[in-house]
């Protein structure tokens, strides 16, 4: 990897503490970052340098997996960072920075590499691009590149628009655009997941029945208001996560295909069966949830919630049935449901498989893929259970294919970036393609063409959402509509390597 400068937008905020200096910490000690690297935080407040080292060391104390022990490493890590005040609509706060920026490379002898992280809001990502072009920060004789967190736009306009402007400062292959769900060590292995001898004995000879992508969050809006209110579920999660797991499952299983993984992401998108504003209530539930009960504790509804508006009308809860249009699952129901105040956080992705040919009684096989808050992989097999209240006991196979320690999302992704590997962030093909989908169901929502459910608190969201599988004779998967988490068995467990 190259010496690189880090010069991180945002450097006194929330992600920064939390993700981003975690994950340069734990890429340092697994010595994933290059022999010779200089960091730059960047931010409004007066701090100092040893302001911002002291912060940092306070956040890998507090978030890192990898605890700050080796007080000699830990000093090595932190000597790389310097602080700049910087005001981001004043150019004569780029000239500053990059006088500190040509500095730092002829102190350490280091080429003009420069990675721009930021970690700031969408109305920033322009006006920071311009001022990196106009100020010189990207002329320098080594490579450029441009790191931003989502949204990428709230609408297909907005998204255009956005990129446009970005294109002015940047070319498409240096600008990273980071989704965290790409950088989750299990997404990152479903193409050596489809390779499994287990997994590819699934399709031999039959189909999946459907697909299922769920995104379940027990939290409310929490400090997210302002944010939340304008954009809701369907922006904040459906636009970009869910449809990038659609997209990365589709083309990964089974066993994957051959060429770039951001043409096949595409073509995935481009089959996706288009929905109209005059259809959408068809195949869409959205809801908003009211008060209940989490974990046992009472909560209030969203539009209690402080800075909610009482007459609210935004989304915390979409469930979808989605159709990809071509050889490979064409046919295949796709269902995607992610909601705010749920009963329990999952984030999982389930491939039913119908009963064999000729033995309707052994019931559904299923590959289950947790993402959250564990990541495994299981292979639960429909089998024939005297007594069983259904006639069907799953057993599991367990597929260990992360480890234990894995390497958390931002560490995946923010070592990629600066190693120009661009296979796990958002193409801009993908993104506009996500939007034109999107678009009219957005419109649909804005004319009240689909119903607003309310659900209670500590569900599954809206009962119309369990029709929208229901109606193609399926049922949401692994969903604990009991009362109390039973402590049954499982059943027995079968462990299998993966040498993907």
């Amino acid at each position: 990897m190259e010496p690189t400068t880090f010069v991180l937008f945002g450097a006194t905020g929330d992600l920064a503490k939390r993700k981003i200096y975690p994950a340069l910490y734990n890429l340092f000690v697994r010595g994933k970052l290059p022999s010779a690297f200089s960091v730059i935080g960047l931010g409004r407040r007066e701090w100092t340098d040893e302001t911002l080292r002291a912060n940092v060391e306070q956040s890998l104390r507090r978030f890192s997996r990898t605890k700050p022990d080796d007080e000699a490493a830990l000093g090595r890590f932190l000597r790389a960072f310097r602080y700049c005040v910087l005001d981001i609509g004043r150019e004569a706060d780029y000239q500053r920075l990059l006088k500190l920026v040509k500095e730092r490379e002829a102190e350490l002898g280091i080429p003009e590499n420069r990675l721009f992280y930021l970690s700031v809001g969408p109305e920033h990502f322009g006006p920071i691009a311009d001022n990196i072009r106009s100020s010189g920060l990207g002329s320098g004789r080594g490579w450029k590149r441009l790191v931003i967190e989502k949204p990428f736009g709230h609408d297909l306009a907005s998204a255009r628009e956005l990129n446009r402007k970005l294109g002015e400062s940047f070319a498409e292959h240096e600008i990273y655009r980071i989704d965290h769900y790409l950088g989750k060590p299990v997404v990152q292995r479903l193409e050596a997941l489809g390779r499994h001898p287990a997994v590819r004995g699934l399709w031999t000879g039959r189909r999946p029945a459907n697909v299922q992508i769920v995104a379940d969050e027990s939290v409310g809006v929490e400090e997210r208001a302002g944010y939340y209110d304008k954009s809701g579920a369907l922006r904040d999660m459906f636009q970009n996560h869910l449809l990038q797991l659609l997209m990365m499952t589709a083309v990964h299983l089974p066993g994957g295909g051959s060429g770039d993984v951001h043409q096949r992401k595409k073509r995935i998108m481009e089959a996706l069966r288009p929905v109209t504003k005059e259809t959408a209530a068809a195949c869409i539930v959205r809801g908003q949830y009211a008060e209940g009960f989490i974990g046992g504790s009472p909560v209030v509804g969203y539009t209690a919630e402080p800075g909610i508006a009482p007459d609210s009308q935004t989304d915390t809860f979409i469930a979808a049935r989605l159709e990809i249009d071509n050889d490979d699952w064409r046919g295949v129901p796709f269902y995607i449901r992610t909601g705010k105040r749920l009963r329990e956080k999952s984030t999982r992705i389930v491939v039913e498989f119908g009963a064999p040919e000729g033995q309707p009684e052994h019931g559904s096989d299923l590959l289950v893929i947790e993402i959250g808050p564990n990541e495994r992989v299981t292979l639960q097999r429909g089998v024939q259970f005297a007594g069983s209240a259904e006639g069907i006991e799953q057993v599991s196979v367990e597929l260990d294919i992360n480890g234990d320690n894995s390497p958390e999302a931002y560490e995946n992704l923010i070592g990629d970036a600066l190693a120009g590997d661009p296979t796990f962030f958002a193409h801009w093909d993908e993104v506009e393609l996500s939007w034109r989908w999107v678009q009219p169901v957005l419109d649909a929502f804005a004319e009240n063409r689909v119903p607003l459910h309310r659900y209670a608190a500590g569900g599954f969201g809206p009962a119309e959402s369990d029709a929208l599988p229901a109606k193609d004779g399926f049922r949401w998967w692994l969903d604990d509509r009991s009362d109390a988490k039973s402590d049954k068995s499982e059943g027995e467990r079968y462990v299998c390597q993966s040498n993907g």
